[in-house]
Parts: structure tokens; C-alpha cells; sequence
């Protein structure tokens, strides 16, 4: 005889219900994953959207709000208020404490692609998900002066490979009447899928920004050849921002203070970590909507469990006289329902928890390159743990209702034969 009876009988009455018991647990399953995978790939999303820049300590640029920097300056969405000079970038680039600098330069576009002005050390330093290092896919950084870095969605979406010529345009629109098209830019480097803005950039040296807008406003007009444009000094005179790495990162409030006080013309830094928790304080209401909506299917399918076992209790009235008939209590009676309402949650719990994590293993790869979500949990853990015991202890407490119902059929209402 089996040390759990009343376990046994459940398994027996829920395999002698198989259809029914099949489609509940299914849908418990599919409840489980849509809501495993909502919380999965929305911390994910939240992890990549906080990493989307990472190992930089300060980012500088026209005094505005700090989530306006960041959005124009890595996120490459609308325009500063105003721009840096190049003396001011110097002096704060040599400044004590200071390990490394990179000057960017916006304004231009391709194809409604920003343009992003810079030189080789935005790729020597410029980190994501986790300090992670841009590499190519294809190619090298810039070396000449019309050399062009695009990346991953650029080159996808356009068909570009190595050798192709392009031509930059004045603005941020998709259409420009003002193109550059005097000096076309060939691209020599494509960047392999980061899920950053970096993706949708094409890269120029800022002595090549400097180059196309000496053609004049339209382009009209007398047209500089590549000698002539290499013997001038096309050092910039101001550029939109920069990023900074410190030797020390302590030392990041003490020189982010000391810039935001600058007398000569008026900067703001910003702390990128800071900066991106503000925004995602914004943008993330949509991710929390979601969360919630997945959290209604978990209650939908436990309230399936109870409808199940309410709808099959009048079938099942002779079953539970019969029982009590063969000595069961009451109490068993009960406790008969209440295991069987836990068995399916928990059965659906956790065929939709290793479902999930199927899905997502095999789904990883293509969050990560198009979307930029990186999933960092590949096994359940503590949390998956807990809600399939949340699950399965919630549907026992709903199992309550129809256990209390079997609980007062009586011997004789169940065994009346009705005509």
C-alpha cells in the first residue's frame, strides 16, 4: 500500500480525466512561459538598455538635461543645445586623472543613418554589455581621410559591403537636399551586431566632417581634391560631446563638478550608469505594462484549474459518495481536491518553466544580435524555484472551493439515483 493514499488517488482520478487534466495543464504551461519569458526578456531588455554603454566614467557635452546628453550623444536621438569648443575638449582631456578621451561629432546622416564624426579610439574604448569590446566583422578602422566605418544594421539593411562609396548629407532626415557629394566616403570597416545604437552608425574621422563642410552649403563651387583638403588643417573647431575614462573612477564626481562649474563656457557631465537609470524610469512603463498582462494569463490559468474541477464535481458526486461509502472521511474528500487542483498547477508550472528556457536558449542568439537583449540565465533558479511553489500553493488555496463543495455532498445526495 503506497504512503500517500490520498496522493495516489489524485494521480489515478486526474490520469482517469486525461483529456480534460491534458488541456488544464496545458494551459497552466503556456501561461507559465508567456510569463517567464515576459520576466526574463524584460530584465534582459533592462540589463542591455543599462549596458548599452558600459567602462566610461563621464560623458561631457553642452549644458542641458542629463538625459538629453545621453540621448543625443550614444543614443544619437535629437541634437545638443550647443556644442564644445575644441580648446575647452583639450583642456579637459589633459587634465590630471584623466586616461583617455573620445571626441564625438554629430549632425550629418546617411540614408537616415546619424553620421557619427569621431577617430579610431571610440573602437579602442567604447564598451557595452558588460565592457564588452566592439570588434569588425569585416575590414579595419579608418586610416585615410574619406574611410567610412558603418555598422551591423547599416550594412544589413542597406546591402553595403567593403569597397562600396557612399555620400554623407547634411541634417538628420532620411531625405537631404544637402549631400556631400563631392567627396564620397568608401566604406572600409563593417562592425559586427552589438544591439546598441552603434548598429545603426556610420563612423568618419572628424578631419573628414571638417572636409565636407568646406564645399560651401549646397556643395556648389569650387571643389577641393584630396591633396588640397590633406595639406590644410582640418582640426576641428568645436564638436557636440565627449566621453571620458578616468584613471581612478572615484575621481569621476570630483571632475564631473569641476566641469559642471567651468566659467569658460557652460558644460555638464553626466555619470552614463546615473543618466540611463533616469531614462529607463521613463521608458520603462511599457515593460512593467507587460509584466503585469503576463501576471493576469499566470491568474487565468489557475482560475482554468478551478473551473475544471467546479464543472467536473456533479459528474463526480457518485465518485466521492462511493469513497465515502469505503471508509474516506470527509477530510479525505477534501484533501483529495485540493491535491488534485496542486498536481495540475504544478505539473503545468513546471512544463512551462523548462519550455521557457528552451525557447529562450534557442532564441537567445537572435535577441542578443538584433534586439540587443542579452539573457544571462540559462538555467532556472531561485525565482523559478519560487514561482512554481507560488503557483502551485495558489492553486491549492483556490482547489479550497471545490473541496469545500465535494466536503458537503452528502453519502446520500451522492449515491440517489435521479431520473
Amino acid at each position: 500500500m503506497t504512503r500517500f493514499p490520498i496522493l495516489s488517488l489524485a494521480i489515478r482520478s486526474i490520469a482517469n480525466r486525461r483529456g480534460t487534466a491534458l488541456l488544464t495543464i496545458l494551459t497552466v504551461a503556456i501561461a507559465m512561459t508567456l510569463f517567464l519569458g515576459v520576466e526574463k526578456v524584460r530584465h534582459g531588455a533592462r540589463a542591455s538598455f543599462e549596458n548599452t554603454i558600459s567602462g566610461t566614467d563621464l560623458i561631457v557635452g553642452a549644458r542641458s538635461s542629463p538625459v538629453n546628453l545621453l540621448l543625443y550623444s550614444i543614443f544619437h536621438i535629437g541634437d545638443a543645445t550647443n556644442n564644445i569648443t575644441w580648446e575647452t575638449y583639450q583642456q579637459i582631456a589633459n587634465a590630471p586623472g584623466v586616461a583617455w578621451t573620445v571626441p564625438i561629432s554629430l549632425g550629418d546622416s546617411h540614408a537616415g543613418f546619424r553620421v557619427v564624426g569621431t577617430d579610431n579610439r571610440y573602437f579602442e574604448h567604447y564598451r557595452y554589455a558588460g565592457r564588452r569590446q566592439l570588434e569588425f566583422a569585416e575590414g579595419r578602422p579608418l586610416d585615410a581621410l574619406f574611410d567610412t566605418v558603418v555598422g551591423a544594421s547599416v550594412a544589413r539593411e542597406l546591402g553595403y559591403s567593403l569597397g562600396q562609396e557612399i555620400v554623407v548629407a547634411h541634417g538628420t532626415g532620411r531625405v537631404s537636399f544637402v549631400e556631400h557629394d563631392n567627396n564620397p566616403f568608401e566604406i572600409v570597416g563593417i562592425l559586427s551586431p552589438t544591439g546598441t545604437p552603434v548598429d545603426r552608425s556610420v563612423f568618419v574621422s572628424l578631419e573628414a566632417i571638417e572636409a565636407i563642410h568646406l564645399e560651401g552649403p549646397t556643395g556648389a563651387g569650387t571643389t577641393l581634391s584630396v591633396e588640397e583638403l590633406l595639406a590644410m588643417d582640418l582640426s576641428p573647431d568645436q564638436i557636440t560631446a565627449f566621453l571620458v575614462g578616468l584613471e581612478t573612477p572615484v575621481a569621476a564626481l570630483r571632475l564631473q563638478r569641476q566641469i559642471n562649474t567651468y566659467r569658460v563656457e557652460p558644460l555638464q557631465a553626466i555619470i552614463p550608469g546615473v543618466a540611463l537609470s533616469q531614462l529607463w524610469s521613463v521608458v520603462g512603463v511599457a515593460e512593467r505594462t507587460l509584466a503585469a498582462v503576463a501576471a493576469f494569463v499566470v491568474l487565468m490559468g489557475l482560475i482554468c484549474i478551478l473551473t475544471a474541477i467546479l464543472t467536473s464535481l456533479n459528474e463526480r458526486r457518485r465518485e466521492m459518495a462511493i469513497l465515502r461509502a469505503l471508509g474516506a472521511r470527509p477530510g479525505h474528500i477534501f484533501t483529495l481536491m485540493v491535491s488534485e487542483s496542486a498536481l495540475l498547477a504544478f505539473t503545468g508550472a513546471v512544463i512551462g518553466t523548462g519550455l521557457t528556457y528552451g525557447v529562450l536558449a534557442a532564441g537567445a542568439p537572435v535577441l542578443e544580435q538584433q534586439y540587443g537583449v542579452h539573457l544571462t540565465e540559462t538555467l532556472p533558479g531561485l525565482f523559478d524555484l519560487s514561482l512554481i511553489a507560488l503557483v502551485t500553493g495558489a492553486s491549492a488555496i483556490l482547489g479550497f472551493i471545490p473541496a469545500w463543495a465535494a466536503f458537503r455532498n452528502s453519502l446520500a445526495d451522492g449515491m440517489t439515483i435521479r431520473t
